[in-house]
């Protein structure tokens, strides 16, 4: 009865931007955090990389949140587990000496709880993906998700205007009046454990309970036994699919500038000019960064969906490859430049990511294409996976190399791994089908 009279709109918007919170915190926010505790570029950039790994793994355990309990309880739960996890983060974050963060000497070894509460949030944020994707599907008709995708993408992206925005402004504000680096970041996260609380608790209430939601336990064991067999042969005919190994190169390879580049972007905005930064505050970059870039994330997102569903993905690709390559030269110019003016800086980044949401519809819609056939969902599922570890695996390296070669230099070998794309746009571009995409 409850699915039937609550409205969608009662728990849709809240449920997305729930799930995009604590993705950017432990992702984007925790680079900038610890780039301004001073940890080196290269242990931030290896260990922050390394808090993708849920998002790359979390095919592995996907079935067993069908398998155990229903979708509700584990959103819920996975909110609850969070919103504990960011109290105990902003109680225990460490305070650096003040020398040690001025010289980028602070060791990483200070924030072993930290990275282990991070750790936690990250698992329980890729469970939560499954569990409220699913829930999504369950508690909606055809109809009503169709009318609904849109909304929570908007949410999401809302989510991560938050996080990088308005999250690092207050860490900023804070940090402007009292002069104190990690009471700003404790503040922060105190924010963000009070809202996501407030969020959890109002899902506990609020979320529909729908029929279709139960465990595939209650059919007894042999359902188990038969999802786990359907499981293996989810990935055997992934992996046997024509083209896959090709697939999967573009996958690991199309992103490649900008998996190097989003990992050392904001170290870049707030290290000093002497050492070949720029010197914003964390305030500048929330609103150069996390604001503004983001709102053009999002318009080149759109722009590039509605482009695509004219010309098809085919006709698309190229024009896509381009602007996923191209604006990455607004950093060789601002690491070349180092110009005082945040307007021009964040007209900078807006190019840039413009570029990169429009980019990445192509990206997006191949996945989709290759996935086609009798598993999609679960295709689709592994396709994200890639699509994680596509972002992981260069994060490791990037901060060591920023410090073997400078900043100036570092956006000059982003732009060499353009080439990559490039290549993998020219095969693929072969075997994608003229008419998909298109409307």
């Amino acid at each position: 009865m409850q699915q039937r009279t609550l409205s969608p709109w009662a728990w849709v918007p809240t449920l997305y931007f729930a799930q995009g919170i604590p993705y950017f915190i432990v992702n984007n926010i925790s680079v900038l955090m610890f780039a301004k505790m001073g940890v080196p570029n290269g242990q931030m950039a290896l260990f922050t990389s390394l808090l993708y790994l849920p998002w790359a793994i979390k095919p592995f355990w996907s079935p067993f949140v069908d398998i155990v309990r229903t979708k509700r309880w584990w959103v819920v739960t996975m909110q609850l587990l969070m919103a504990g996890a960011f109290v105990l983060l902003a109680l225990t974050l460490p305070r650096p000496d003040a020398a040690a963060m001025a010289a980028g000497t602070t060791p990483i070894s200070l924030f072993t709880v930290t990275l282990v509460l991070f750790i936690i949030t990250a698992f329980a944020s890729a469970t939560h993906d499954i569990a409220a994707d699913g829930f999504y599907m369950l508690a909606l008709g055809q109809g009503q998700q169709a009318e609904f995708v849109g909304i929570r993408s908007t949410f999401y992206r809302l989510a991560s205007i938050f996080g990088q925005g308005v999250l690092v402004a207050i860490a900023g504000a804070v940090e402007l009046r009292w002069g104190n680096v990690p009471l700003s970041w404790r503040v922060t996260l105190g924010v963000a454990a009070v809202l996501f609380g407030a969020v959890s608790l109002y899902h506990v209430f609020r979320l529909p309970r729908p029929g279709a939601d139960r465990s595939t336990l209650q059919a007894g064991q042999g359902g188990a036994r038969a999802i786990v067999r359907e499981f293996g042969r989810t990935f055997a005919t992934y992996f046997t699919k024509p083209g896959v190994w090709l697939a999967i190169a573009f996958m690991l390879l199309y992103r490649l500038p900008e998996a190097f580049l989003l990992k050392m972007c904001m170290p870049f905005l707030v290290a000093s000019r002497e050492a070949g930064g720029l010197a914003l505050t964390t305030a500048e970059v929330g609103i150069a960064y996390g604001t503004i870039g983001v709102v053009a994330l999002t318009v080149g997102g759109i722009l590039g969906g509605l482009f695509a569903s004219r010309l098809g993905l085919k006709r698309s690709l190229w024009w896509m490859a381009a602007c996923m390559t191209l604006p990455c030269l607004t950093f060789v110019y601002l690491a070349a430049a180092q110009p005082e003016s945040v307007a021009l800086v964040a007209s900078a980044i807006a190019v840039e990511q413009f570029g990169y949401g429009f980019g990445f519809t192509a990206y997006m819609l191949y996945m989709m294409y290759f996935s086609e056939g009798e598993f999609k969902t679960s295709h689709y599922a592994i396709c994200t996976a890639f699509m994680a570890l596509s972002m992981l695996v260069p994060g490791l390296f990037a901060g060591y190399l920023q410090e073997a070669v400078g900043y100036r230099a570092f956006f000059w070998v982003v732009m060499a791994c353009c080439a990559a794309t490039v290549a993998v746009t020219f095969f693929i571009d072969k075997k994608i089908d003229p008419a998909y995409g298109r409307k």
